[in-house]
């Protein structure tokens, strides 16, 4: 009789230590818990991972509904499972729409920013990253212990370019465009092939420059500049073309001519908003001349822009959140609301700047980066500003991104980088531009792609990545409608599976360098980027590595 009882006690030693701190279901399966979030937020897998609901609403038939705003779950810290060094899996149900007005959001979080340690899975809408909607529906999962994060690789320099104008994820890879301002040379896009390869896919106006990039209804836009070089204190470019048209991507090196915008010489950032394509337009040139030409247009065909007026000011860059489309300017800090029509509601000015580059959600939260104090902004609503932080002595904040539950940030003069690291500070992870003897370097635009963060820059025009942790991901635009996601922490190496299909897989690793205590609450529908935006249901937690069988099985 003792000895069953010790065996029986061995055996259930063995499976805690193997369950981080959860109990096992009735098939001991290693499911540690289970929200079905049909009718509540209850833990069904027996562990008492209950989690507390914070303005999310449940439906039987058509999942928990997260708004995007303020809705998500908290299982409190003290009561969080303990991951430590194990293999997990997290799988859900999530629904998106296809017309979106916002950020998709994080799907299951546990992550300390201040100690860098944790997990991160969610999806990846960014737009404001300068001229650019950099990731569009992409899906991303990452963990981290304070690793790597400091070393950047070159991955070379596409074409004679001086300047990355934007980096935008489409169709499974990363595309650049260019600034090339040669008297014979045109801007261009090119595609990463690896390493230091690019392959160019064109150039499809004679402007020196395509600047603004956007994925739209599942296909690549661009839209070309005509950019001087004086604002970056460079020699003039002696192509003095105008650009402010917009071309669709149609594979190889064609393109599209979706028609002239105006009398615009600049498309200067493009974004979705609600199921259309908008365009700002007023970067240099044709503005000073031409006033009314210098806000933002609406893409209603092939050669079709209805003029969605202007604040008084340029808008030109775009971005999304909460519902609303938002414009930036160069312009006395102008920061704008867009209305319908062409009604247009300001928002600022932004305190101490004259000009708005970016934009980007952290922690459910818009931030801008401004010129001329080198700083990020946080917005707390009409003309209410939070300062959070100098980035060194730089004077503009211009590339943005949130990768593996971090906020980063490129700059002028230097085209250095920083990252987020709270309470105002910004730490220092890399300079991605030594051109001597010029007055001006920038970290210009970024985007995440292939489980990495990606740099592109001016004047040495050469794109940089930046891996922090280890991270996958999903590098096509995911389809609206119920989608099941499951993301994998195995012995080695990161899994990412969309709708059962294994769709990324990273670097080997060694797992025990990976210990991950967070020490903070499991969220589901919210981390550090966003309010999930859509439905999800069946949400499993589990103390291994689910192979592809195993998550089919689940579908």
């Amino acid at each position: 009789m003792k000895s069953v009882c010790y065996r029986t006690l061995l055996a259930s030693i063995a499976w805690v230590s193997m369950a981080f701190s959860g109990a096992a279901n009735a098939e001991d399966e290693g499911l540690i818990a289970h929200w079905k979030l049909t009718n509540d937020a209850r833990d069904s897998a027996g562990g008492n991972y209950h989690a507390i609901n914070h303005q999310v609403t449940f439906n039987a038939d058509h999942g928990a509904r997260f708004d995007g705003i303020d809705a998500w779950l908290e299982v409190p810290a003290d009561r969080a499972p303990k991951i430590g060094t194990k293999a997990f899996t997290i799988a859900a149900w999530i629904h998106t729409d296809e017309d979106l007005d916002d950020a998709l959001g994080d799907i299951v979080s546990c992550f300390n920013p201040e100690t860098r340690n944790g997990f991160n899975f969610g999806l990846m809408n960014y737009s404001g990253v300068t001229s650019a909607q950099s990731n569009w529906r992409n899906v991303f999962f990452g963990i981290d212990a304070a690793k790597n994060g400091e070393t950047w690789r070159d991955c070379g320099r596409p074409g004679n370019n001086q300047q990355i104008e934007s980096l935008v994820v489409f169709d499974g890879g990363l595309y650049a465009s260019t600034w090339e301002p040669g008297e014979s040379d045109r801007g261009h896009v090119y595609r990463y092939a690896g390493r230091k390869k690019w392959i160019d896919c064109g150039s499809p106006d004679p402007a020196n420059a395509i600047k603004g990039m956007a994925v739209y209804k599942g296909r690549l836009y661009a839209g070309s500049e005509l950019y001087s070089g004086g604002g970056s204190s460079l020699p003039l470019s002696p192509n003095e073309k105008h650009g402010g048209r917009v071309y669709r991507y149609e594979g190889g090196t064609e393109w599209t001519d979706c028609g002239k915008v105006a009398d615009v010489r600049s498309i200067s950032g493009l974004a979705v908003f609600n199921g259309k394509l908008y365009a700002g337009t007023g970067t240099t040139g044709a503005w000073r001349d031409h006033p009314r030409t210098r806000g933002m247009y609406r893409f209603d065909g092939i050669g079709n822009w209805t003029d969605c007026g202007c604040p008084d000011l340029r808008v030109t860059h775009l971005g999304v959140h909460n519902g609303n489309l938002f414009g930036l300017s160069y312009d006395d800090g102008g920061f704008f609301r867009y209305k319908g029509d062409t009604d247009w509601e300001r928002l600022g000015p932004v305190p101490d700047t004259t000009q708005v580059y970016s934009m980007m959600i952290y922690e459910g939260d818009l931030h801008v980066g401004t010129w001329p104090t080198g700083s990020v902004f946080r917005y707390e609503g009409p003309q209410k500003w939070t300062h959070v932080g100098r980035l060194g002595e730089e004077k503009e904040v211009m590339a943005v991104s949130v990768y593996n539950g971090k906020f980063y940030a490129g700059t002028l003069p230097m085209a250095d980088v920083y990252r987020y690291d709270g309470t105002s500070r910004w730490t220092h992870v890399g300079q991605l531009d030594h051109t001597p003897d010029v007055k001006y370097r920038r970290a210009w635009s970024m985007a995440v792609f292939d489980g990495k963060l990606f740099c592109g820059v001016l004047p040495s025009g050469h794109v940089h990545s930046l891996e922090a942790g280890r991270a996958v991901t999903y590098d096509h635009q995911l389809p609206a409608g119920w989608r099941h996601l499951a993301a994998v922490r195995a012995d080695d190496r990161l899994h990412l599976y969309v709708d059962g299909r294994q769709v990324a897989e990273s670097a080997i690793f060694d797992s025990s360098e990976w210990h991950l205590e967070p020490d903070q609450p499991l969220r589901i529908g919210f981390g550090q980027h966003d309010y999930f935006n859509g439905r999800m249901k069946d949400v499993r937690l589990y103390s291994r590595a689910l192979n592809a069988q195993q998550i089919g099985e689940l579908q």
